[in-house]
């Protein structure tokens, strides 16, 4: 709009001439058509972007991994039968101990009685971010960055990258909204003690 106004209201000596006049056309059909195009993408999102906007980028292989197991206390079933170990669900957190991050793979095992085909395994432990990948040490560190130490998302997203863990500010904002919304109702009782 700026360099519009200026063509349009500038001094004589900053209008454009000839040459000028044609490239800056040309500019201003290339914009208008990448608009349109973007515009039509958001439009109509096709099945493909869809599943694309949703996956999930597998965490970065090269991080330090720690198993975490996770076992019932008691593989005897309530039958009086020893269970057996049919499987594992895995699931991978990212973690964030000050200065480094860390990959904790979580493997809860599935145990099952084949005597009378019960199946026990491990519920899962609460998450702050439920089937989310952060735990609550990389949330803090994300909090007290924002808030603490007035460091925005998005100088938080090139810190991440530069260590390898590219994390999107997008993706960090909606944690920071998720732990404002389980924090509420504390906040709640701080506002009626006083």
């Amino acid at each position: 709009m700026a360099i519009l106004k200026r063509w349009r209201f500038g001094q004589s000596s900053e209008a454009f001439h000839g040459v000028q006049r044609e490239l800056f056309e040309e500019s201003i059909d290339e914009d208008f058509a990448a608009i349109e195009t973007e515009l039509d993408l958001l439009r109509l999102p096709s099945q493909d972007a869809r599943k694309k906007a949703s996956s999930r980028n597998p965490l970065p292989p090269n991080l330090p991994r720690i198993d975490v197991p996770h076992e019932p206390d008691n593989t005897v079933c309530g039958c009086g039968c020893q269970m057996e170990r049919i499987g594992e669900g895995e699931s991978e957190k990212l973690d964030y101990v000050p200065g480094t991050f860390r990959v904790e793979h979580h493997m809860r095992g599935k145990w099952v009685c084949k005597t009378c085909e019960t199946i026990v395994q491990k519920p899962v432990a609460p998450h702050v971010i439920d089937k989310g990948i952060p735990t609550a040490g990389l949330l803090a560190q994300v909090l007290i960055a924002k808030y603490a130490d007035h460091l925005r998302l998005y100088c938080q997203e090139e810190i991440y990258r530069r260590t390898g863990v590219p994390i999107a500010r997008s993706t960090m904002s909606e944690w920071v909204g998720a732990c404002g919304v389980k924090r509420q109702p504390l906040g709640d009782d701080l506002r009626n003690l006083s």
